[in-house]
């Protein structure tokens, strides 16, 4: 029998080395994809009236996708059981983490940056961020390249990990239904600001604790950046983004946040660590913290798994 922390173990490390495969995303695209279309769906049909409905329909949204969502994988796990079948809990709890994926697209930033090829750099930076990206210089796209890195590591990696340790397969598939619907509808435009209140306040719930862990864990493998995560990860505008963020700027000594632009306006965030903006190299620096992050965090749940 296979306990949780073995499960997730196996799941991070079969994550890491093969990620979703091309061919099986081209045919069938991928869970979260399928999760999106659900939450559009049901928001172009349901986003109307005044912001009384309109919050009260925004949580049924987020109620019967992830309620939904939740049953499936229970099923599944109640299928699965103790046999052999507990794999296939195993590759579905691959499709909720993202290592592989997200090392994949901060280094097709950081390699052509490292090799001065700005404007491909600013292209690829352009598809993982919201924020404008066409006047971004080297600095700029770095910045851009790093605070995504050090975000998504908690959504992205620590938040499903943790929440499958919490509550197994329906935990995580849960946490990426509500971090999917925040980054679509937590907005706080006025098409969203009611509809997506739920949204926005449940991914502040979910991420509370694994964002805190993400910032441990980015100190620990940086071997720094306690005092810089602890002194402005409240100054985020997010109660949960600051953790890590601080933490890698801490780590790498270098100054994130400050004034971006989102559709031509401009919106002005608090700064986070000291010293000058990161460049190329910086990126490629924060890259290796991810990395050694990801395999602390193998480490601990290793070792859980042993205790266990």
């Amino acid at each position: 029998m296979l306990m949780r922390p073995e499960q997730l173990l196996l799941a991070l490390i079969g994550e890491a080395a093969i990620g979703y495969p091309a061919w099986l995303l081209a045919a069938i695209g991928h869970p979260v994809i399928w999760i999106g279309a659900a939450i559009a769906a049901l928001e172009r049909r349901w986003n109307a009236g005044d912001a009384t409905r309109r919050r009260a329909m925004g949580l049924a949204l987020l109620a019967l996708v992830a309620g939904g969502v939740g049953a499936i994988g229970w099923l599944i796990e109640a299928w699965a059981g103790d046999g052999v079948a507990v794999g296939v809990v195993i590759v579905l709890a691959t499709t909720g983490l993202a290592q592989l994926s997200l090392d994949d697209h901060v280094r097709a930033v950081a390699s052509p940056l490292l090799r001065g090829d700005v404007a491909a750099a600013r292209a690829a930076v352009g598809r993982i961020v919201g924020r404008d990206t066409a006047a971004l210089d080297e600095s700029g796209i770095a910045v851009a390249a790093t605070e995504s890195l050090a975000e998504s590591f908690c959504d992205g990696v620590v938040a499903p990990a943790f929440w499958f340790l919490v509550a197994g397969l329906p935990g995580l598939l849960i946490c990426k239904v509500v971090n999917t619907a925040d980054s679509m509808i937590g907005h706080r435009d006025a098409r969203y600001l009611h509809f997506g209140w739920a949204a926005a306040r449940t991914d502040d719930v979910v991420n509370f604790i694994p964002a805190r862990i993400s910032g441990v864990l980015v100190c620990l493998a940086g071997m720094g950046g306690w005092r810089t995560m602890l002194r402005d990860a409240r100054h985020h505008a997010s109660p949960n983004g600051g953790w890590p963020e601080a933490a890698m700027a801490g780590v790498l000594e270098r100054r994130l946040g400050g004034p971006v632009r989102y559709d031509g306006e401009t919106a002005h965030r608090a700064w986070l660590g000291d010293g000058p903006a990161p460049d190329a190299k910086d990126l490629q620096r924060a890259l290796w913290v991810y990395r050694r992050a990801c395999m602390l965090m193998w480490s601990i749940i290793g070792v859980l798994a042993w205790l266990l």
